[in-house]
């Protein structure tokens, strides 16, 4: 069995997967600092069209997601504040199982968020 690593996103202010959205994936190293691995912007589903990590790149360790909702909003056009409130959603989590799959959703709108490990 092979591991990987996926999200989506869904926008609950519309309804609708969120289209369009930056996401980043990084890995935080044990100096805590932070290694860009992966980025890649959601399609019409609010997915990716690839997992972020698979195979041999699924290993144990901190990583990080980054999603730009705060681009997101300003592309479509919706009344947001000046700054956004929120801009880039960071959702920090472990792998400690390097053969699961790991599934990190994105819940979103303009004044809030709501994630969870997913299947």
């Amino acid at each position: 069995m092979t591991g990987k690593l996926t999200t989506h996103i869904l926008d609950i202010s519309i309804g609708k997967p969120a289209n369009g959205v930056l996401v980043e994936l990084v890995r935080v190293c044990p100096n805590k600092k932070i290694e860009i691995i992966r980025s890649a912007y959601t399609n019409e589903d609010g997915r990716l069209n690839h997992p972020l990590l698979e195979g041999d790149s699924m290993k144990k360790g901190i990583y990080e997601l980054h999603f730009y909702i705060g681009d997101y909003y300003r592309n479509r056009g919706a009344s947001t504040e000046d700054p956004s409130f929120l801009d880039c959603v960071p959702v920090r989590f472990g792998i400690s199982e390097q053969y699961s799959h790991y599934h990190v959703p994105l819940l979103i709108s303009p004044g809030g968020y709501s994630t969870y490990r997913g299947s």
